[in-house]
């Protein structure tokens, strides 16, 4: 995990993106040792507003991690994490299943969708914002999705990328911390199993519920109008090829549009395994965080690590990816 980490932290930045060198110090606090801070410069770090997020990757709670959440409450699958994310000012997650007892399973691959206290699962671990663009949230429908959705507010958890019509599904859900309203939109450009890659399906419109896809203009478009509601906006993108360790030249285009349309963060999640980090322009691009929760997968998928990002007025003051593993119940462990 660490070798691997490493590689993600000093993966090259191009020419083009005007590159910076971060500065890695050692992680200040206690039980960090097995992490850097990776500092940003060329902007200031003397902020009055301040605020540490916590992202990670796919988080999966049906199947088998689902009926342990039944049988062993809520608090199972997040108990080596739990801690360190309620710690952060605000969490986020990529929600890879939708949670609901109702729905069809949809002619697909592989349908996941979670018991209802999941959704207890989520909130008790400290998660504050779910993505949920991406391949499976719709694996049982749109009641499933409407399912979800109440869920989720009902325990006071922000959701983007997904809704009731196009409006809903790319709306962003805003927070405020540290003082600051920051933004989160969320899109999917992964096609179902089984369809070609170029291939939309579940594309919300302005009359039918589903996701919002990653069309590069619409996501210029939103990044702007969530800059006139919040002080800063973070995209999550659920985009690229399972199993591949780097972005594709698609993935790097479609994040850096995001940055510069002016989101200060981008987060991506879908390939099931760690992806570079990437300093580009005025903002940050973590290509893919890797599985989080999941059943059923082997080294090296089960590999993971969580991102600390600090933010400030200007952005992203500094980062560190804390090393994580997945044990054979699909449940992570930091590294300590």
């Amino acid at each position: 995990v660490a070798l691997l980490l490493l590689a993600v932290v000093l993966w090259p930045r191009p020419a083009s993106s005007n590159p910076v060198t971060p500065a890695a110090v050692p992680a200040a606090n206690p039980g960090e040792s097995a992490t850097y801070r990776i500092v940003i410069p060329g902007i200031s770090h003397d902020v009055a507003r301040r605020a540490t997020l916590a992202a990670v990757g796919d988080v999966m709670l049906a199947r088998s991690v689902g009926e342990a959440i039944v049988t062993g409450g809520p608090g199972v699958p997040f108990a080596g994490v739990a801690a360190a994310l309620r710690d952060a000012d605000l969490a986020v997650a990529n929600l890879e299943c939708s949670i609901s007892e109702r729905g069809e399973p949809a002619p697909k691959g592989f349908t996941f969708r979670a018991p209802p206290l999941a959704a207890d699962a989520l909130a008790g671990a400290g998660i504050d914002i779910a993505s949920l663009a991406n391949n499976h949230i719709l694996d049982y429908g749109p009641d499933a999705l409407s399912d979800t959705i109440a869920l989720l507010d009902g325990r006071g958890i922000a959701h983007a990328g997904a809704g009731e019509d196009a409006a809903r599904a790319r709306t962003p859900a805003i927070v405020t911390r540290g003082g600051m309203r920051i933004a989160f939109l969320s899109y999917v450009d992964v096609p179902l199993e089984w369809q070609g890659f170029d291939t939309r399906q579940w594309e919300a419109t302005a009359a039918a519920p589903g996701v919002a896809w990653l069309h590069i203009e619409d996501v210029k478009a939103d990044v702007a109008a969530a800059r006139r509601l919040a002080d800063l906006v973070v995209v999550l993108m659920h985009f690229g090829f399972e199993e591949q360790y780097s972005p594709s030249e698609t993935q790097r285009a479609q994040a850096r549009a995001a940055i510069d349309a002016g989101a200060v963060l981008v987060i991506g999640h879908h390939p099931h395994v760690l992806q570079p980090v990437e300093w580009y322009g005025k903002g940050l691009i973590v290509y893919s965080l890797g599985n989080f929760i999941f059943d059923g997968w082997d080294n090296p998928s089960n590999e993971t690590a969580v991102l600390f990002a600090e933010l400030g007025d200007e952005g992203v003051l500094s980062y560190r990816m804390a090393p994580a593993w997945i044990d054979g119940n699909g449940f992570p462990w930091l590294v300590e």
